[in-house]
């Protein structure tokens, strides 16, 4: 059990990853995104390759602290729009929450 606030969820697993949207709540109640950022990749770390989860060579974007300081400026509109506390846990726990569900065009293999 996750007491991360946050929940986040891509609206379309599997072989059409490029299709969804973002999904996103926080103690249960939604969050709106800005829309150049409804439909997109978050740019968090992980590795984003279908055939080989574990390769390395295709570990790609920024980790927490970076992908904070790079997405301050929208995050915190986010957040004080939907009256989030506007601290560092939760800006981390925002982040760990959409890490899990993040991905990348051409990570699922749908386009191949």
């Amino acid at each position: 059990m996750s007491d991360n606030p946050f929940k986040a969820r891509w609206s379309m697993p599997g072989n059409t990853l490029c299709l969804g949207h973002w999904n996103i709540s926080y103690l249960d109640l939604p969050i709106t995104l800005p829309r150049e950022r409804r439909d997109q990749d978050m740019g968090t770390e992980n590795i984003y390759n279908f055939m080989d989860p574990e390769d390395e060579l295709y570990r790609e974007g920024l980790g927490e602290d970076e992908w904070i300081i790079a997405n301050i400026d929208w995050l915190s509109d986010v957040f004080i729009e939907h009256n989030i506390p506007l601290e560092e846990s939760t800006m981390r726990a925002f982040y760990q929450a959409v890490n899990k569900e993040d991905w990348r065009c051409g990570s699922c293999g749908g386009c191949i």
